[in-house]
């Protein structure tokens, strides 16, 4: 199953973070994304304009606030970056590549 269409697990405190043998099949279906020092992943989208930029920013926002998970988000003109990390294990969790899957769906929906 694509990880877009996997549920969101919610990350528990008793979790612990990733190994880099578990993030390394995620990874590889996150092409875009880059995994920085075992803790978040990122990754920067290229838009039209701002107007379309902030939308899919606002479509990234309703789908992290429905699970719970919330990426950094810097928005400017063109151009969005996310970075997602699960600080109650301090480190990265399934979730967060859930999340980013479900980003990239977002992107190449609203990008057509």
């Amino acid at each position: 199953m694509p990880l877009a269409d996997e549920p969101c697990p919610t990350p528990q405190k008793s979790d612990t973070p990733l190994t880099p043998e578990q993030i390394a099949p995620l990874r590889d279906q996150l092409p875009a994304w880059t995994v920085v020092d075992l803790h978040d992943i990122e990754r920067a989208y290229s838009f039209p304009d701002f107007k379309t930029a902030l939308a899919f920013v606002n479509a990234v926002g309703a789908i992290a606030e429905d699970h719970g998970h919330h990426p950094d988000i810097e928005l400017g003109w063109g151009r969005v970056a996310l970075r997602f990390t699960t600080h109650d294990i301090d480190g990265l969790h399934r979730a967060d590549f859930i999340l980013a899957a479900k980003a990239d769906r977002t992107y190449e929906e609203t990008s057509r």
